[in-house]
């Protein structure tokens, strides 16, 4: 039982980072433009410091920007840098991680749509009220501002940025980070295998204050705690239950709260938190019932919550052929570059730590060079206005990505191919585990076809969202009867869902043609 809790606490916290990466460089990378491009005054501008709509501004741009609870460490800490008031330091930390254009879409399109719009305002309204109560109670939680010096124009702004990026990656943040991942690491090593299945129930009255145990340590990317949701309303589970994991798994985690701690002590954070999820407990039983979707008939059990759990049984005799092999099927070769591009970075700033203790390489950054102007043919560019261009174009890029994230119908359906095919084969021979592994990735393309879809030509009908729905029923409905050993009732299934397939392909590309 030992070795397979260690390698579930590996492989559990290796998965996360992995999937984390992409949120995390665009953290590191955000905070970078703040300090070299922004600077401190054009960033308390942009977050309305001092306003009254300064809680609302950090609660939008928490949603354009494309970061996760883990990516937004960095963030925080360099709003904290420049003078921002805790409120709206917090206001940000929380928002951020909840709401990007990829997993906005994914939600409005595979959950109820009016559900995550109340999800959303929920979100708004739990900001506001937690970051007045901080900012009424601890009025004095600004720091003093120390401004850096600004570099005007030429290579040296665009190497700072890249210095920063890498001394910053290599600091302190990356310690909160893997605080972080050490959470639902130890999720992975302490849950029995496919011990959540019963625990969100939509007759539990207690599953909102379960969710909300579960909800702290564990770490869940935006577009993982939205097909989360996904798969709670498609079964019925406990919708308060549904909104804490979104705002608790997706915007808090153990390193962001330990950064609290020791950024603001531990009065303040433990009111915080304790404010923070007496709002969320109390909308969450306000919206179960109201949200609760009529045309399902609630399931007494779901795998959503599975990849929180241990990953490998207690009796696996080899765990650590069991983490390689899962490990190899889990993760595509192109998930692995944005964590080699973040190692790379990370051993970067270790190396200027090393070589450049003094500093020595920034001064020379910084130093004003005035015997040399502009070269003949370059374009000045105030650095804010380059920094604000540079966050408008993480946001543009993002929104760019959903188009590539979820691909033309027609190509979806190419893909499904080989996952329809794969699930249908295991199931014919009786294997639970690969029958299990095809048919998540034929569920996850069945939701990304949907969502490339409404990409496209902007309203998905009912009758194409029954077509997919249908099919994910009857594919969860397989994995149960492979599971039971129910041979007769796994050839019917089969057939059902090759049937359901020709016609959700057929409903699809008709609307393409």
């Amino acid at each position: 039982m030992l070795p397979s809790m260690i390698y579930g606490l590996i492989f559990r916290g290796l998965i996360s980072l992995i999937e984390a990466a992409p949120f995390i460089l665009a953290g590191f990378f955000t905070a970078a433009i703040f300090r070299r491009f922004c600077g401190y005054e054009t960033t308390r501008r942009l977050f309305g410091e001092g306003t009254r709509w300064a809680l609302v501004r950090a609660w939008l741009l928490g949603m354009l920007l494309p970061v996760c609870s883990l990516g937004v460490i960095p963030v925080v800490r360099e709003l904290r840098r420049a003078g921002i008031r805790g409120g709206t330091i917090l206001a940000f930390a929380i928002s951020g991680p909840l709401f990007n254009p990829l997993s906005l879409l994914y939600g409005l399109t595979l959950s109820e749509p009016v559900a995550i719009l109340s999800f959303a305002g929920c979100s708004l309204l739990i900001v506001t009220v937690a970051g007045i109560l901080w900012d009424r109670f601890f009025p004095d939680s600004a720091t003093h501002v120390v401004q850096e010096p600004m570099i005007q124009y030429g290579y040296r702004r665009m190497l700072s940025l890249l210095l920063t990026t890498a001394r910053d990656t290599a600091g302190a943040c990356m310690g909160w980070i893997l605080l972080g991942l050490l959470g639902v690491g130890l999720l992975g090593a302490v849950l029995p295998s496919n011990g959540l299945q019963h625990a969100f129930n939509a007759d539990n009255p207690v599953a909102p204050l379960l969710m909300a145990g579960l909800a702290l340590p564990v770490y869940a990317t935006p577009m993982l705690a939205m097909s989360q949701l996904g798969s709670m309303f498609q079964h019925a589970n406990s919708i308060g239950a549904a909104f804490v994991l979104l705002i608790l798994g997706a915007g808090v985690n153990l390193g962001g709260i330990g950064w609290m701690y020791a950024e603001f002590g531990f009065r303040r954070t433990s009111v915080w938190l304790l404010v923070l999820l007496s709002i969320v407990l109390g909308l969450a039983y306000s919206v179960d019932k109201p949200l609760f979707p009529r045309d399902v008939e609630p399931a007494n059990h779901t795998h959503a919550f599975d990849i929180y759990c241990r990953p490998f049984a207690d009796t696996e005799l080899n765990p650590a052929l069991a983490f390689q092999t899962k490990l190899e099927r889990d993760v595509p070769a192109w998930q692995w570059r944005p964590l080699m591009l973040l190692t790379t970075i990370a051993v970067s700033g270790l190396i200027l730590k090393v070589v450049d203790r003094q500093g020595r390489l920034d001064r020379w950054l910084e130093q004003p060079n005035e015997s040399a102007g502009p070269g003949r043919y370059d374009t000045v560019i105030p650095a804010p206005v380059l920094g604000l261009l540079c966050l408008s174009g993480l946001v543009a890029v993002s929104i760019a990505g959903c188009f590539t994230y979820y691909p033309n119908p027609a190509d979806s359906l190419e893909v499904m191919t080989d996952a329809r095919i794969g699930a249908l084969s295991a199931a014919l021979t009786m294997n639970p585990v690969e029958t299990k592994y095809w048919a998540e990735r034929y569920d996850d393309w069945s939701r990304k076809l949907e969502v490339g879809a409404w990409l496209r030509h902007g309203s998905l009908s009912e009758y194409h969202r029954w077509r997919t729905r249908i099919l994910r029923e009857q594919l969860e409905e397989l994995e149960h009867e492979v599971e039971d050993g129910e041979r007769e009732a796994v050839t019917r299934l089969v057939a059902a869902i090759s049937r359901s397939h020709r016609r959700m392909r057929r409903a699809f590309l008709e609307e393409i043609d």
